[in-house]
């Protein structure tokens, strides 16, 4: 089984939420772009989990190769990890990501993914946590002839049949679809796996394929973003916090569940 997976390069959330919190996120001259360069890179969370997801087939007994692509300024620092982790291959399309749409980004992914003879299945995260999209894997099964499944919280393999548990609203679903298909996976799949120092070391020995767009079959109008980034801002954060009084707890409760039903928010 040749299992597929698409990784991306973002600013770590969690600095980034920091920064935001105590108000020193800034945005550049170009209204687009953060002037912090202290917020270190790595790779995205919800691909990690895809990656996870490919690694637990595996661990099922299934023979299963695993090749992991990713578009970037310099990716072969995430792709490094990714080998660590358990990727057989990698490949690494040297392309600015930040001057591409999900359109460009999406038809880089699939003719890669044609390119090397087709996959069974192509893994992605459920979105990116920069820009949380989430729109780059649905046009890869477009682009791929492929048949879509979202919000993935497990992945089998019986055969050339998927049976995936998708996460819902209103609780989990089960389906089942025919090889080949492209999947996204949720982070209710679990925390995904460390590498181990061993791993780590393996991994410096695997040399990613190095491509660009041309080595693809790929020009400048099929690059030609479709979607514009006009402005990015950070919003303005405010809390508001009201203590509710009372000489007992009961008292206090009484009036908490009054004030919530003057403000709409519980009915009688």
């Amino acid at each position: 089984m040749r299992i597929t997976i698409c990784v991306k390069e973002v600013l770590d959330p969690d600095a980034v939420n920091n920064y935001a919190v105590a108000g020193r996120l800034e945005i550049g001259e170009d209204g687009k772009s953060l002037t912090q360069t202290a917020i270190p890179r790595l790779i995205n969370g919800f691909d990690e989990q895809a990656i996870e997801a490919a690694l637990r087939i595996k661990d099922a007994g299934v023979d299963c190769s695993i090749t992991v692509v990713s578009i970037g300024d310099d990716p072969g620092k995430i792709l490094k990890h990714c080998a660590a982790l358990g990727a057989n291959s990698l490949v690494a399309i040297k392309l600015p990501a930040a001057d591409l749409d999900c359109h460009a980004t999406a038809a880089i992914l699939s003719a890669q993914i044609e390119k090397s003879g087709g996959a069974d299945l192509v893994l992605c995260g459920r979105q990116a946590s920069d820009d949380d999209q989430g729109v780059v894997p649905a046009l890869i099964a477009e682009k791929l002839g492929m048949p879509l499944v979202t919000f993935a919280r497990a992945v089998e393999v019986s055969g050339s049949t998927l049976k995936i548990t998708r996460v819902m609203p209103d609780g989990d679903e089960g389906v089942e679809v025919a090889c080949p298909a492209v999947v996204t996976v949720s982070n209710e799949l679990g925390d995904p796996r460390y590498p181990t120092a061993a791993s780590k070391i393996k991994a410096r020995k695997l040399k990613p394929e190095q491509l660009s767009p041309a080595d693809l079959g790929l020009d400048a109008s099929d690059l030609a973003p479709r979607t514009k980034l006009l402005k990015q801002y950070v919003p303005t954060i405010q809390g508001n916090c009201e203590f509710v009084e009372g000489d007992t707890p009961a008292e206090q409760a009484q009036r908490l569940i009054a004030r919530l039903r003057e403000e709409s928010l519980l009915q009688a």
